[in-house]
């Protein structure tokens, strides 16, 4: 065999050995697509997880009303933390905790304040962006393994990105003269539609690659022990500032009504998502949700005794890199805007799943190609004594 043969041959065992990478990238991206909308399938699958209105002018109830209801159907219960959903058509997420120890997270109707049911531990929604996320390996002394290899694919992801547009001459052009032939044969359609389909989601591609590589970052930051962030730790309440009553003990709180006004009063323009009740005497309230910035949470934390903001976490808080990072997972995951920005990011990581399906179809196709027409030339250049060695084999 020839020189110029053995390299070809050895170009296509590497072809043919970059089979299962791009493979795991399908599969990453197929699970990542459902992952976006999985909180809408368990809402279709689940009755417990919608919020429906016992009529049709029902208003959302307080807070206060809901704790107490909650109280009344369940008096030993401990309410931690209330989670508003960003659509009004799922149930409240209640953090609870019982005397056997127990601490589920429970649906709660916000028009009715009925409890609907328990969440189970790990659901579909758990479970799709687990698959995606790491490979539902195990966590143990930091992140996992698998998280390190999904967050790894962002640096092909964004090569190919690159050099695609570099091959792809005068790629602009798909955006004025869009081509997509049907009746050409299946490798003219998936060729035309690999390359349609990567310009229109050139800015999808960049955003999941780049936000991707930040988690394989972020992971190597936390298991190294470095961080970046510029948040203040707040002390609990001292002691000697609980006030008492005459029994000997603390004080009445203040309401939830009244703690989620405060913040809105400090914090304008916020959407408050999260409200968390205070642990113990000494704890806070703490109140977080999105402001005129989507991607980022603000949040104030309240005295549950006279209703003073000890603290905040503002826009302004953050680093510029904070900035930065802190908008990286709700850009990879779409998880920013409602239904209608997780519909479009549903609709481009589709486009993105079936752009890698058509680059492994003709990749594949023309890698056994080559591979079929290297095998017969190494058959030909053999000697006549080899081939009929070969030929008279059963």
């Amino acid at each position: 065999m020839s020189k110029k043969s053995r390299s070809k041959i050895w170009f296509l065992v590497h072809s043919w050995l970059a089979l299962p990478i791009w493979f795991f990238v399908l599969i990453v991206c197929v699970t990542g697509t459902l992952a976006v909308i999985s909180q809408e399938i368990v809402w279709l699958a689940n009755p417990d997880v919608r919020a429906s209105k016992p009529t049709d002018d029902a208003q959302p109830m307080s807070l206060d009303t809901i704790l107490a209801t909650m109280k009344a159907a369940q008096p030993d219960i401990i309410v931690q933390s209330l989670r508003r959903p960003d659509e009004s058509h799922f149930a409240l997420m209640a953090r609870v905790s019982y005397p056997d120890g127990s601490s589920p997270t429970l649906y709660v109707n916000p028009y009715t304040g009925v409890i609907q049911g328990k969440s189970p531990a790990f659901d579909f929604e758990a479970f799709t962006r687990a698959l995606h996320g790491w490979w539902l390996v195990p966590f143990t002394n930091g992140f996992s393994w698998g998280w390190y290899l999904v967050s790894l694919l962002g640096l092909p992801m964004l090569a190919s990105l690159v050099t695609g547009l570099v091959v792809y001459k005068k790629f602009w052009k798909g955006f004025l003269k869009p081509t997509l032939r049907f009746r050409q044969g299946a490798r003219i359609f998936w060729g035309d539609f690999h390359r349609l389909s990567g310009i229109w989601s050139i800015w999808f591609i960049a955003v999941i690659s780049i936000t991707g590589v930040w988690f394989l970052i972020k992971a190597i930051l936390f298991d190294n022990n470095i961080s970046i962030s510029t948040e203040p730790v707040l002390p609990v309440i001292a002691r000697q500032d609980v006030p008492i009553t005459r029994d000997a003990q603390p004080a009445p709180r203040i309401s939830l009504d009244q703690a989620e006004q405060i913040a809105n009063g400090r914090i304008s323009g916020l959407d408050a998502r999260f409200i968390g009740l205070p642990f113990n005497a000494y704890g806070h309230y703490s109140i977080s949700g999105r402001g005129w910035y989507p991607l980022m949470f603000q949040s104030a934390e309240i005295n549950p005794y006279n209703g003073n903001v000890e603290a905040t976490r503002l826009l302004s808080d953050r680093s510029g890199l904070e900035f930065v990072t802190e908008s990286m997972r709700p850009l990879h995951t779409g998880d920013f805007g409602g239904i209608w920005i997780k519909l479009v990011w549903f609709f481009f990581g589709l486009l993105l799943s079936m752009m890698v399906l058509s680059g492994l179809l003709i990749w594949t196709k023309r890698t056994a190609q080559a591979t079929s027409a290297a095998l017969k030339r190494s058959y030909r250049t053999q000697p006549l004594e080899a081939r009929k060695t070969v030929e008279s084999r059963p």
